[in-house]
């Protein structure tokens, strides 16, 4: 027998895995059956989440996201004897759809750790590399009482800065050697940024390192202050090592303790709470307007148009629209 959104829940509230796993999922689906236990399920985490520290982690390609993830994950449950949930979201394929997920075999001491839950998930081609239901799956991981979330994403791009609207803190991991990194870096990325850390400062690239530190230091410099008043900080750590770690987790928890103090975390997250209303508006209407059996009937010619460059694409979606006005409303 199927479990009730409240059995679902009771489960999950106890720390039952399987039970915050299945609400995931069901967070996760498209049929419209499972949304609407998605939500019930929702509705009644609520009460019991907004307690956990919400960490945001990106990073260029080869920065080492998994192993940094892995290390401080391990710091939090073992140095620090707290809980963590990793939300690792894979890029899904865009030419079938598929994503890997294979982040559990990159966080290989994390993953056999009690304390820990990691919930690989694919992004659907979403915004910003974050899948349509991490919003969800946040506030679900701090019901099931995990203390501290991670949300690593795909990578660094304009669209990537969709988990600094999501997260309470926001790290960027670039690698030694500023250089070309730095000019390669989006500006709406670094006027976002809370934390940059340089990660793989081991070896022979410990010097770079402390350049790259220097040169990262000086350009976020030259961006206004933000209203809250916390100035970026920049530190160097080895994930693979383990060096770092601990001390850019401090530098999480100082910039907590920041915004907390002047009342900017409660101002942060209803800003996030507004816009996550009007994202599943969005959708909504989006998927509202493709059931409509009037867009239906008109869409394929309308793109053949759009296509053959006959119909520009404006007046093709206002046709779509006024279609979808008289009939699909």
């Amino acid at each position: 027998m199927k479990a009730s959104p409240r059995q679902l829940v009771d489960g999950l509230l106890a720390g039952d895995r399987a039970a915050l796993a299945r609400a995931i999922t069901l967070a996760e689906s498209s049929l419209p059956r499972h949304q609407e236990l998605a939500e019930e399920v929702l509705e009644r985490c609520l009460p019991h989440a907004g307690g956990a520290t919400r960490l945001g982690i990106t990073g260029v390609p080869g920065v080492g996201k998994s192993t940094f993830v892995d290390a401080l994950g391990v710091h939090l449950v073992r140095d620090r004897e707290e809980t963590v949930a990793v939300l690792a979201v894979d890029p899904s394929s865009p030419v079938h759809g598929g994503s890997i997920l294979g982040d559990k075999t990159r966080m290989p001491r994390l993953a056999s750790d009690p304390r820990a839950y990691i919930r690989p998930s694919p992004s659907g081609g979403s915004l910003g590399g974050v899948a349509r239901a991490t919003r969800q799956a946040i506030v679900l991981c701090e019901a099931a009482g995990y203390s501290n979330i991670l949300v690593e994403t795909v990578g660094v791009g304009q669209s990537e800065v969709a988990v600094a609207d999501m997260t309470d803190c926001f790290l960027l991991l670039m690698l030694p050697g500023a250089g070309d990194e730095l000019q390669g870096v989006k500006r709406g990325i670094m006027e976002l940024v809370d934390l940059v850390i340089i990660n793989k400062a081991d070896g022979g690239n410990v010097d770079r390192a402390a350049r790259a530190r220097r040169d990262y230091e000086s350009a976020l410099h030259l961006f206004p202050p933000a209203p809250h008043g916390w100035a970026p900080v920049v530190g160097v750590c080895s994930a693979q090592e383990g060096r770092g770690v601990s001390e850019a987790w401090e530098n999480v928890l100082r910039h907590r303790a920041h915004m907390q103090a002047g009342g900017w975390l409660l101002r942060r997250r209803a800003a996030q709470a507004r816009r996550w209303l009007f994202e599943v508006i969005e959708g909504r209407l989006r998927e509202a307007f493709l059931r409509s059996a009037g867009v239906r009937e008109r869409l394929s010619g309308v793109e053949a148009l759009v296509e053959a460059g006959s119909l520009s694409p404006l007046r093709a979606a206002r046709q779509l629209l006024e279609t979808w006005g008289q009939r699909g409303l």
